[in-house]
């Protein structure tokens, strides 16, 4: 699967754009703040409906336009897909594959799976655990659109099973058939979304070490841990036994919205204890290891946006990190770097063709 052609209109600092890729690496490079890795997130539209930075999508439209609009076309299987994305200012998202709109954006997820490396995901390390559940449902989401729905479920019962614990804090009348009702349908969603969870995480772990051990050269020891309350007691008990102190939060204290993935190198915290260069290395392999994770279960390759990263590694880490994704387990690959003299010099080094898009202001050269 490869992305041919990309088109934006009114998209971020984009009045018109239109671009023809290679197969391969391509590369935007240019100034900070031309526009590279807005090209970025219009392609991540394209394969899950929305920024990978920001999540209001209003907020993407050119500034003094009413609308935008991202095209793209991408072979798969030597079959041709068209997908638009258009967003008008106070209207529902339009989501388009070969011309006819999707009734639900979550049928479109993992059609054409993405993995983007950026320097955002720094908050994958530091800020709090819903940074870590969102990479796992991440990876999931784009293998079973049932993960999807079941986790959709568990949030609209969470939000009302709230909404009633603080309603009985607020008037003192204790409705336990109500939240019985809730605790069952947060039991059925909750027990399907930790066995995949699970299950995710004992194939993805192994694939993650395999990944760091390459880009670190075996150099650090690091640890990559699924924690969760359905680990130690079934959830039906946990929500039982922590009833009184539910009502005491006015919050539901038990759940799969609680799990956590621990990070750590030589047992220490990855947060506190690891280098920038460190950190850098471990993200690149949790990115690395869900390329691989989706590779493996789609059965084709995703593509691979890399974000501005070369210069937040030392020169022994971009020569590996290039090897891996140079080599036949990568497919087509977005680069964005303000040096071309760099990228290509990078590329030539270990003699792989990459196509140059000179990106200027928010608009395009090739």
């Amino acid at each position: 699967m490869y992305l041919q052609q990309l088109s934006v209109i009114n998209f971020k600092n984009y009045a018109e754009a239109g671009l023809v890729f290679s197969e391969g690496v391509n590369a935007f490079t240019g100034d900070n703040g031309a526009g590279k890795t807005n090209l970025l997130d219009a392609i991540h539209y394209l394969s899950l409906c929305k920024s990978y930075f920001n999540p209001i999508d209003s907020q993407q439209i050119k500034q003094g336009a009413d609308f935008f609009i991202i095209n793209g076309v991408f072979d798969k299987n030597a079959e041709l897909n068209t997908i638009s994305c258009g967003v008008k200012r106070n209207q529902k998202k339009q989501f388009k594959r070969n011309k006819k709109e999707y009734n639900r954006l979550a049928d479109h997820i993992g059609l054409f799976p993405l993995v983007m490396i950026s320097p955002y995901d720094i908050s994958i390390i530091i800020e709090g655990s819903e940074e870590r559940r969102k990479f796992i449902d991440n990876v999931i989401s784009q293998t079973d659109n049932r993960y999807l729905d079941e986790l959709i479920a568990y949030n609209k019962v969470l939000i009302n099973r709230n909404a009633l614990l603080k309603r009985i804090a607020d008037t003192g009348r204790y409705d336990p058939d109500l939240l019985a009702v809730f605790d069952e349908q947060l039991i059925a969603s909750g027990n399907q979304i930790f066995e995949k969870r699970k299950a995710f995480m004992e194939s993805f772990t192994e694939i993650f070490n395999e990944h760091y051990r390459f880009l670190s050269e075996q150099a650090e020891q690091v640890d990559l841990v699924y924690e969760s309350q359905l680990l130690q007691d079934d959830f039906a008990s946990l929500l039982k036994k922590s009833t009184e102190k539910d009502r005491a939060l006015e919050r539901t204290t038990m759940g799969i919205h609680r799990d956590e993935l621990q990070f750590a190198i030589h047992g220490m915290p990855m947060k506190k204890f690891g280098s920038q260069g460190q950190q850098k290395s471990f993200l690149i392999a949790l990115k690395l290891a869900q390329y691989s994770f989706l590779y493996r279960q789609k059965g084709f390759k995703p593509l691979l946006l890399l974000d501005d990263i070369f210069d937040k590694l030392d020169d022994k880490r971009v020569t590996k990190l290039m090897q891996m994704v140079s080599n036949h387990d990568f497919g087509q690959v977005f680069i964005t770097d303000t040096s071309a003299a760099k990228v290509e010099g990078i590329f030539n080094k270990i003699g792989v063709d990459i196509r140059l898009f000179d990106i200027k202001g928010g608009e395009v050269n090739a």
